[in-house]
């Protein structure tokens, strides 16, 4: 195994032989092989042990393990422990979740305060299959299928073309000590049932399972890349990106053969899992919205807008004092003295500002707000019907910041002065408002 690892390691990874590695041991059979391949490869490594605190002494049984090895063979040792239960619950995330969270924020830490380049995880091929299984059994779209990469950004994993037998093998015929994890003789977790009871089956149905499972992921790979791209080219004929925002042009999207695989590819990755809900806004009445934990997606008449879900108090004030020239939260505003108008404009506005009373004041419109809109000789209008009239959406209601002063609205931002801040023949001082 050691030589068919190491033309793995040259083909593959070159770049890790000259590299600080970081390599994930947990003392079981897989990390400790791991560690003794690429010792006999002479890269520069260490050790990084995450005690769960799980298996009650077991945990620190294994702790002690890895942590004499290192000892013994005069390899760096980094070492953390973590209350997994009490983070699992104050997160309300399943053990094993909570665990994966824990392990790689304090790998990707380690790589940063202990200048490491790479982290090296010990999956093999029976781990792709058990994962494969395990996607297969909940419903996946086809990047479920496709298996662990074999790299991740500074993640690698070396060891994922070979079997457990032949990592079984190898510390057998190099007297490799391990330890062994009494949770993976319990059929509890499903992984542990599909490895023990499912996966064995599919090999005595076929002695080539590995290498065919392998062949099958590889054209999966090649599949899911074609979509990636055709993706892409789509995406551009029907989205347009505007700060933290992508609006998806309906018209355009109901022309595609099969517009909910491409809404499937775009909109994955921003935790969408309702799918149906998300396919039926295309239909939907204007208004209409799906979330997900950190982003919303709206129909507006003829387009789709993904957002953000910002957590923002709704009472939320912002105070402006006389003479200050700018302000950048929560928009960035300048207040400049004016000799004459010029340039007005929805994101410019003159007023008069002897008719100001300071601070002014910053805050999201409300439900039954009402100012006169300029032009209109004191004729009052609602925000709402303004809103209506401008045809904006949920969305950009939602955005809409108010200029007070006092009791009265100066201006809707970007949108629309009030009447009464006007200048006028017994104008004396223009102060012009602009939204950068």
């Amino acid at each position: 195994m050691l030589n068919k690892f190491k033309k793995h390691i040259d083909q593959n990874f070159a770049f890790l032989e000259k590299s600080k590695l970081l390599l994930a041991t947990s003392g079981g059979i897989d990390s400790m092989v791991l560690v003794h391949l690429f010792n006999e490869l002479k890269h520069s490594i260490a050790l990084a042990h995450c005690n769960f605190q799980l298996r009650g002494l077991e945990s620190f049984g294994d702790q002690n393990f890895v942590q004499d090895y290192a000892n013994a063979n005069e390899i760096p040792f980094f070492l953390t422990q973590f209350d997994t239960e009490a983070f699992a619950n104050d997160y309300k995330l399943s053990t094993q979740i909570a665990a994966r969270e824990l392990r790689y924020n304090w790998f990707y830490e380690l790589l940063e305060t202990e200048n490491y380049d790479y982290i090296l995880t010990a999956h093999h091929a029976d781990d792709n299959i058990e994962t494969f299984l395990i996607n297969l059994s909940r419903g996946t779209g086809l990047e479920g299928l496709v298996g662990i990469p074999a790299q991740n950004d500074k993640i690698v994993r070396p060891l994922l073309p070979f079997t457990r037998e032949e990592i079984l093998e190898y510390a057998s015929e190099n007297n490799i000590q391990w330890r062994e994890d009494s949770s993976n003789a319990s059929d509890k977790y499903l992984r542990n049932k599909i490895r023990h009871h499912l996966v064995p089956l599919l090999k005595e149905l076929n002695p080539q399972f590995v290498e065919s499972f392998q062949k099958t992921q590889s054209y999966l790979n090649d599949s899911q890349e074609l979509v990636e791209d055709a993706a892409i080219m789509v995406y551009q004929q029907v989205a347009r990106e505007e700060g933290e925002t992508i609006v998806f042009d309906l018209n355009q999207l109901l022309k595609l053969p099969n517009y909910k695989s491409y809404l499937y590819q775009w909109l994955h990755e921003f935790g969408f899992s309702a799918w149906d809900d998300v396919y039926g806004l295309v239909e939907s009445q204007s208004g209409k919205q799906v979330f997900s934990a950190d982003y919303r997606l709206l129909k507006d008449r003829e387009v789709l807008i993904l957002s953000p879900v910002f957590q923002e108090e709704d009472n939320e004030v912002y105070f402006v004092e006389k003479n200050t020239p700018a302000v950048n939260i929560p928009l960035n505003l300048t207040f400049c003295e004016a000799a004459v108008i010029s340039d007005a404009s929805n994101s410019i506005i003159f007023v008069d500002e002897d008719k100001l009373v300071y601070p002014l004041v910053l805050k999201k419109w409300k439900e039954g707000d009402s100012f006169q809109p300029f032009g209109m000789d004191g004729k009052s209008k609602k925000l709402s019907k303004l809103f209506k009239d401008e045809k904006l959406s949920l969305l950009e209601k939602e955005n809409c910041w108010v200029l007070w002063s006092a009791d009265q609205i100066v201006w809707v931002v970007g949108i629309r002065q009030d009447e009464r801040f006007r200048i006028d023949n017994s104008t004396k001082n223009i102060l012009k408002i602009a939204l950068q």
